[in-house]
């Protein structure tokens, strides 16, 4: 017990020990130089009476007293408590320690070869004391070190290491990643295993980051390898698409059926498919007409994301419903394009509105127009029609024109008969324009892949901040069942409030079972480091005075993966969770790793030819030819329109006149 009275009897005791220790180092002494004392007359007959009985227990012979009196010197300091000090290290006491017994020792060897021992004796005590003295010295300083004192861990690394998985668990859908991540007594090799990527899988990193590197593409390349259908949007074209080209050459054994490489890009039409996304055949009801044209027009006007509701913004997606829809309607949907309907937006206000008006579903729709057109309200008509054709004028190119009223290839992705890889390649210079007719392409895939009783199929969209499709948290949270495997790659999530609103942001986020994070700063870094589970850490403390110094140690839960973590994450490190299967449960879902790439040349070669996976060869004259054809296309539909409304009674009442004031 810690009480006054035992700290000062153990006191005593080691004070009693220390003085035997000395007093026998004192008999050697006159042991050993019993000659030099004897010559200075510091004998006498009682201490030699005394000597006498000593020497029969032969203790004092050779070194056997030092060794006694090292020994009582070393229990006196068992006891001994002195003043704690972090400045004290192992190795500094050892070394003095170490010193000071050869010291010790060294000094009866240099005695006993003297010749003249009456003149090297005192050399002889003043080595011996020295030596003495500095191992006393050394085991007191043993006394006063701190244990576990790790003033180098200053950014508290070891207390935030845990355990990992560090076995290999595969299965038909899994994604592997090979990984190293950090232990307290150095490194080991795990594995990241999301093998359950049907429940969304968000990466997150800042530029330079590695998400693409060491995420996107051995993620795609094992989608590829264990038979995936594939969307892939790739922002920077053509990295992504050349990847999973080269891919598929290698693993499309693997494949039931070889699937159809499909490219779509604005920028190069000979490497491009073409596909129309408003293909009738699709469009069950007014409701994928409306979808449509919300997924187009908030593409290119990202401000009306925040205003979703406002009487302008509404005007322009109900104007361009009726549109679509008109076109779905009229001859079998032959001219239902995004093309044909960006050019009958164009189109005189009587004409257009007349039209429109003669089909009875969208009817309703289109009578405000009509009541401000007929009451010659002009100021509100142009601010509805405007900013829709504002915003529409920008996508009148006549690459897109070409590319997007073919019919190349079908949505429909993940059919077993005729699966598809298909790319969707966007420009960094023109990401606005492009990224609304890519996310009409992504919209209407989705509606038609999320079904029942189909191939298993992966989403990949890297740069998720530049292209926005609707009902995304829903794919995430019914592709599950689906088999449909969704992975969204941002580099902030400021970036995604920005495109999707805050609330559907915080829905994404939410939803998506798999979180890989790289380094990321400020409130993404914040929110990220709060979905890490705590996890116990040794906390030592140390309070030093003049007098005392006090060490105190517990253990807490502290955060796993701090914000100032994730500020400092170099490329190729990640930290998240994964989420696994009833199936097949996994103990270990944290991550703190750094992800090992694996090189493989073929795959990893840039794209030098040219000419892979060209389509068509394709000529600047035919692309304008198409383009003018279009417009033609338009206005031979509405003059055919209005012919067909004056030669019918039931129709002719839906001419829409200016009234006369």
């Amino acid at each position: 017990m810690d009480t006054g009275e035992n700290s000062q009897g153990l006191r005593r005791i080691m004070d009693l020990t220390r003085v035997i220790s000395i007093t026998i180092l004192l008999l050697h002494f006159y042991y050993i130089g019993y000659e030099v004392f004897d010559h200075w007359k510091l004998t006498s007959k009682i201490s030699d009476r005394v000597l006498i009985h000593i020497k029969r227990t032969k203790l004092l012979d050779g070194e056997k007293s030092k060794l006694i009196s090292l020994a009582f010197l070393l229990i006196s300091v068992l006891g001994s408590r002195g003043r704690k000090s972090e400045h004290i290290r192992w190795h500094t006491c050892a070394l003095l320690f170490l010193i000071g017994l050869i010291i010790y020792f060294l000094s009866d060897f240099l005695f006993q070869t003297s010749i003249d021992k009456s003149e090297n004796f005192g050399w002889f005590v003043i080595l011996s004391v020295g030596g003495y003295l500095l191992v006393l010295s050394a085991t007191s300083l043993f006394s006063r070190i701190i244990k576990n004192f790790s003033p180098n861990d200053i950014f508290n690394r070891a207390n935030e290491t845990f355990p990992q998985e560090e076995r290999l668990i595969e299965n038909e859908f899994s994604v592997n990643l090979p990984s190293k991540f950090r232990t307290r007594n150095g490194y080991k090799y795990g594995w990241i295993n999301l093998i359950n990527p049907m429940r969304g899988t968000l990466v997150c990193g800042s530029p330079g980051a590695g998400k693409t590197h060491f995420v996107i593409k051995p993620l795609i390349r094992q989608h590829i390898e264990k038979g995936y259908a594939m969307f892939i949007y790739d922002f920077k074209y053509d990295d992504l698409t050349s990847y999973a080209y080269r891919c598929l050459q290698q693993y499309k054994s693997n494949y039931a059926a070889e699937p159809q490489f499909c490219v779509i890009n604005f920028e190069d039409l000979s490497r491009s498919h073409r596909c129309n996304p408003l293909d009738p055949d699709y469009m069950l009801d007014i409701s994928d007409a409306a979808e449509s044209a919300r997924t187009i027009l908030l593409g290119l006007n990202r401000d009306w994301i925040r205003k979703q509701g406002d009487f302008w913004v509404e005007s322009s997606i109900t104007l361009l419903t009726s549109i679509i829809w008109f076109l779905k309607k009229y001859n079998g949907g032959e001219f239902c394009t995004l093309p044909h309907a960006i050019e009958m937006m164009q189109q005189d206000y009587d004409k257009l509105f007349s039209v429109l008006r003669s089909e009875p579903e969208i009817r309703n729709l289109i009578n405000p127009f009509v009541s401000f057109f007929e009451n010659d309200v002009m100021e509100t008509l142009e601010g509805q029609m405007g900013g829709t054709r504002i915003a529409l004028s920008k996508l009148s190119t006549p690459s897109l024109y070409y590319v997007m009223t073919g019919n190349d290839f079908s949505l429909d992705i993940n059919d077993f008969g005729e699966p598809k890889i298909f790319c969707a390649g966007n420009s960094p210079q023109k990401m606005q324009v492009y990224g609304a007719a890519l996310g009409l392409f992504l919209n209407r895939m989705l509606k038609t892949i999320n079904r029942q009783g189909r191939q298993k199929c992966a989403v990949v969209v890297d740069e998720l901040s530049t292209i926005r499709f609707l009902n995304l948290d829903t794919l995430i949270a019914t592709g599950r069942s689906n088999k449909i495997a969704v992975t969204l790659a941002i580099q902030d999530l400021s970036q995604l409030t920005n495109e999707y609103g805050r609330e559907q942001a915080n829905v994404i986020i939410n939803t998506v079972g798999n979180l890989i994070c790289g380094q990321v700063t400020g409130e993404t870094a914040e929110s990220f480091a709060k979905r890490f589970a705590k996890i116990k850490q040794d906390n030592q403390s140390i309070s030093i005075n003049t007098n005392d110094t006090s060490i105190t140690k517990s253990k807490q839960l502290g955060e796993s993966v701090p914000a100032s973590r994730l500020n400092t994450l170099s490329s190729g490190e990640f930290v998240g969770v994964i989420a696994d299967d009833p199936k097949e449960k996994i103990q270990l879902k944290a991550i703190d790793a750094e992800i090992l790439h694996i090189e493989n040349k073929s795959l990893e070669m840039s794209c030098d030819n040219p000419n892979i996976w060209v389509t068509r060869e394709i000529k600047l004259e035919t692309i304008n030819c198409r383009y003018e054809l279009i417009k033609n296309q338009v206005s031979d539909l509405l003059v055919d329109k209005l012919k067909e409304m004056l030669n019918s009674p039931a129709l002719a009442g839906f001419f829409v006149r200016k009234q006369d004031r």
